[in-house]
């Protein structure tokens, strides 16, 4: 049995976070593909179906799966510090606020958390975004593509969407903590009428299933507009934050928030 809040247990989150994120962001390769490339035009593709069929049709389940080992590296990283320092902060905050409202709690920790989370992110999902939405092949290879990066734009290159990133993941993921937390609250509180400990694994399953719908839906929505910057950050050498927020508009800021919905949910 392992002691919780020891050492040993934050180290679980953390291997917990990347299982939970590496794999099914690899698993939903081909929507964020689309979601981007709908990013950067809104017209290639007419939705989610229409783009599987062009891309599958055309390059078959490696044009799907464009992008994937970035991908797979990257969100299993941020996993490891999404969950593992979300529980870690959870922790000494609680212990610093030992009285205070668990909301303000939960939201603390995952705003900390987050925010270390995706400096381990930022480099695979600026070459992510690349390979994605490149008109050609971006590189021969994984290791051609971070060259090309370092040789263009030295370390900036993976890091100048760290900014736009934040403004996307730290809102998203306190989102997603608090109301997560909060809905499962609401389920066993309001609608079982009955303590966790009382409820079989397999209902226990479904309510954690049910409220990470739920939390993910709000918090797509929540984040999209900074998410649609990083793609076209991503994608637009020279360009800034400002100048991008001001090409794409106020309709803008929501290309792909469709499958975006549909990825995180």
């Amino acid at each position: 049995m392992i002691e919780i809040h020891s050492p040993t247990y934050f180290a679980c989150c953390g291997i917990g976070g990347i299982l939970a994120c590496g794999t099914t962001h690899f698993a939903m390769t081909p929507v964020d593909m689309l979601k981007c490339r709908m990013q950067i035009d809104s017209t290639v593709y007419r939705g989610i179906l229409d783009g599987l069929r062009k891309v599958g049709g055309a390059q078959g389940l490696r044009g799907l799966y464009l992008g994937g080992l970035p991908t797979l590296l990257g969100y299993s990283m941020q996993g490891m510090g999404k969950y593992g320092f979300y529980e870690y902060f959870k922790y000494r905050y609680a212990q610093a606020m030992p009285t205070g409202n668990q909301t303000v709690l939960y939201l603390a920790a995952s705003a900390t958390a987050e925010s270390l989370a995706d400096i381990m992110l930022c480099p695979m999902e600026a070459y992510k975004v690349r390979v994605q939405t490149a008109g050609t092949p971006f590189a021969s290879g994984f290791r051609d593509g971070l060259r090309r990066i370092y040789r263009t734009e030295g370390m900036h290159g993976f890091y100048k969407g760290l900014v736009p990133l934040w403004m996307r993941q730290i809102p998203y993921t306190m989102v997603k903590f608090a109301s997560f937390e909060n809905i499962v609250a609401g389920i066993y509180g309001r609608v079982l009428r009955r303590r966790k400990a009382q409820v079989s694994k397999g209902k226990q399953l479904g309510v954690t299933f049910a409220a990470g719908y739920m939390a993910g839906v709000l918090c797509a929505v929540v984040s999209h507009p900074a998410d649609t910057v990083v793609s076209k950050l991503n994608n637009s050498e020279g360009a800034g934050v400002a100048q991008i927020v001001r090409r794409l508009g106020a309709r803008g800021v929501w290309a792909g928030l469709g499958p975006r919905i549909f990825m995180i949910g």
